[in-house]
């Protein structure tokens, strides 16, 4: 089974989205829903589609850029982002694997295939996901589900994952991921036992 309508090329590449070892990772500078209610909507239903099908889902707050204002922080976006099922983690830098559980707790679901969703698109968002490139994990940016510090930088940020037949992973679209862990026999289910794991206070 496929993403419908992804690109460059069809994800997963082998084809084993009805499989287990996927996991859905949110993460940025503050809440990844929080700054603007359309994004929260998109990003609520992924959650509840990949908690009903059994996909991990794993939050992550990564350090603010520099020189940028938290938009959405506080506590209203705090206790937002903690309600939500799953894993809550905290990195050191604006790349979520660094200074944080993050790859332990992947390993532990035995996932090799993100779902990639988040705010600050063009510097946390794609960090993580080149980092996670890196340490052989296939991804998916779902462009709907991820909000930019600069829109108009958006158009690049897609680009550059779909350079090259796909350098970074593939592009897809929310609604399709939705689609097709809807499609997910619960018989792959992994164990999604919530936990929380703190690294400690953006430097």
């Amino acid at each position: 089974m496929h993403v419908a309508g992804s690109t460059p090329y069809p994800w997963p590449f082998d084809g084993r989205f009805d499989e287990a070892g996927t996991a859905l990772l949110l993460v940025g500078p503050t809440d990844p829903a929080a700054q603007d209610a359309g994004t929260h909507a998109v990003v609520s239903a992924m959650v509840a589609a990949a908690t009903a099908a059994g996909v991990p889902v794993i939050s992550v707050a990564t350090a603010a850029p520099e020189g940028t204002r938290r938009r959405g922080a506080g506590p209203a976006s705090d206790a937002r982002s903690r309600d939500r099922p799953g894993h809550h983690l905290t990195a050191r830098g604006v790349d979520a694997f660094y200074g944080s559980d993050l790859e332990l707790v992947l390993t532990g679901h035995r996932a090799r295939r993100l779902v990639l969703a988040g705010s600050a698109l063009e510097l946390s968002v794609h960090s993580t996901m080149r980092s996670a490139n890196d340490r052989g994990f296939e991804c998916l940016l779902v462009l709907d589900a991820c909000t930019a510090l600069d829109p108009a930088l958006t158009p690049s940020s897609r680009s550059m994952v779909e350079a090259s037949g796909g350098i970074f992973g593939a592009v897809g679209q929310a609604a399709d991921v939705v689609a097709a862990w809807g499609a997910v026999p619960p018989a792959w289910a992994p164990d999604t036992t919530t936990s929380s794991v703190t690294q400690g206070a953006p430097r």
